[in-house]
């Protein structure tokens, strides 16, 4: 007999022949024939196992590329020159070490590695913000010989306490960002700063294959439903046919696919040009980088980007640890109940992908719906990206998020690694998820710790 609904919980919990009965035929899997089993600390460093031809060779490449640290041009190795002249990181793996998720600074001395700032004033042209007159679209801190880096940031938190109706406190980290040693004026009075940690990489080419339509049929923009979720698509710019699209990726899905999204990598966080964004975001008075830059060509070559892009979309989801324990599965029911499944959507099938016909009709549990939420005043960074508003946020893919310990070596998260544990990231919810975290904060304490051993089971 199943167990549904919250009033039924007791007495399934008593009976594990009816807990067992919640399990779905290989729901352990959340990449469908991807998975792998893997719990170490490469988990997200395999490539699917169903890939065929030569993609396991150019998914080899494809890493070597990926990790290598690029260098100052010119140089011996032509293909593999160009970084900066102002950049984040030398390297993908520089922010997205193993495959994994990134941190932030842990003291206000520390510099950001793989928490990036994007910047931008309050208008915006054909999808994209319009960047800080003086700083571009994103900032740079460091540089390469002969050029100023942009300057320094450095992150201090408040801490904001808060109880229970059980009589149990928690404590949140409110993050605050302080810019200085600008090297290149006065940023704009009217600034907007959206912070950014580096996401984990798995799965995004099952992402890519899920189909326009089945994103759409998730949208309820007028809440219809009355449920208080009203997710929608933010559509964004395809630079190769100048039309939009819907995106599927980052933190405010503002790029529509893998390829782009590694290329815009590429040249915000590594300085390095390509075919699809060709021109290096030197501001005006960024003379120093401006006279830097002298190629007549992109940098990355379409070989590259190709191994690149296909690394990052063939990365494998491991398959889910503990999915079968009772708690698990009672915090599974507890996830639906809450209905944090009304974003985070539990399991969809995939259609076709041009590029992977591996990744076809594969039944996913990615536990996202890619859309756009309005996550409330607590996370929002007020700067609009695309239709994406400054209080809304794509729904994060959660599969993964229990090996982050093991894979990054912490457990930092939200889109600015504000949340120092899952329950934390759980509470800082707002706007469409605030009922789900009142009635998380009634639950129990054994209830609340189920939800989190589910989550950790992802």
């Amino acid at each position: 007999m199943a167990c549904l609904g919250m009033l039924l919980l007791a007495s399934c919990q008593s009976d594990e022949g009816s807990i067992l009965d919640e399990l779905e035929p290989q729901e352990q899997f959340l990449g469908g024939e991807t998975s792998v089993i893997d719990e170490s600390v490469n988990a997200f460093g395999q490539a699917a196992p169903n890939l065929t031809g030569n993609k396991d060779l150019e998914f080899v490449t494809g890493n070597a590329f990926f990790k290598r640290n690029w260098v100052t041009a010119p140089s011996s190795t032509e293909d593999l020159d160009g970084v900066g002249p102002l950049f984040n990181a030398r390297s993908c793996s520089s922010c997205h070490d193993k495959d994994g998720r990134g941190a932030p600074p842990l003291d206000p001395t520390e510099e950001p590695v793989s928490l990036l700032f994007r910047l931008s004033i309050a208008e915006q042209i054909d999808w994209q913000p319009l960047p800080d007159p003086n700083y571009g679209g994103q900032f740079n801190h460091l540089s390469i010989l002969g050029v100023e880096p942009e300057g320094k940031v450095s992150v201090t938190y408040d801490e904001i306490s808060g109880n229970y109706p059980d009589g149990a406190t928690y404590s949140l980290r409110k993050p605050s960002y302080h810019f200085y040693d600008l090297h290149y004026g006065d940023m704009s009075p009217n600034l907007m700063v959206s912070p950014r940690i580096a996401p984990h990489m798995i799965g995004l080419g099952l992402l890519e294959a899920v189909s326009e339509q089945t994103l759409l049929n998730y949208t309820d923009e007028a809440d219809s439903d009355g449920d208080g979720i009203s997710g929608r698509a933010n559509y964004v710019e395809d630079v190769v046919t100048g039309l939009p699209a819907i995106g599927r990726f980052g933190w405010k899905a503002n790029q529509p696919s893998v390829r782009q999204q590694v290329a815009g990598a590429f040249l915000g966080d590594i300085g390095i040009t390509s075919a699809l964004f060709p021109n290096q975001d030197c501001a005006t008075n960024q003379l120093d980088c401006q006279e830097a830059y002298s190629e007549t060509g992109y940098e990355l070559t379409d070989q590259i980007l190709d191994r690149v892009t296909l690394y990052s979309a063939a990365l494998a989801v491991p398959r889910r640890r503990n999915w079968d324990q009772p708690n698990v599965i009672q915090g599974k029911l507890l996830f639906d109940d809450l209905n944090c499944s009304g974003c985070h959507i539990t399991k969809m099938t995939t259609a076709s992908h041009l590029d992977f016909p591996e990744f076809d009709n594969q039944t996913i549990r990615p536990f996202t719906d890619l859309l756009l939420h309005d996550m409330g005043e607590g996370l929002a960074d007020h700067r609009p990206d695309g239709l994406a508003t400054g209080t809304e946020w794509r729904t994060p893919p959660l599969w993964g998020i229990g090996l982050f310990p093991v894979v990054s070596g912490h457990t930092f998260y939200l889109h600015d690694g504000r949340a120092r544990n899952l329950e934390e990231a759980i509470l800082w919810h707002g706007g469409e998820a605030s009922a789900s975290v009142s009635a998380f904060k009634s639950l129990n304490q054994t209830e609340r710790n189920q939800v989190l051993q589910f989550l950790e089971s992802l």
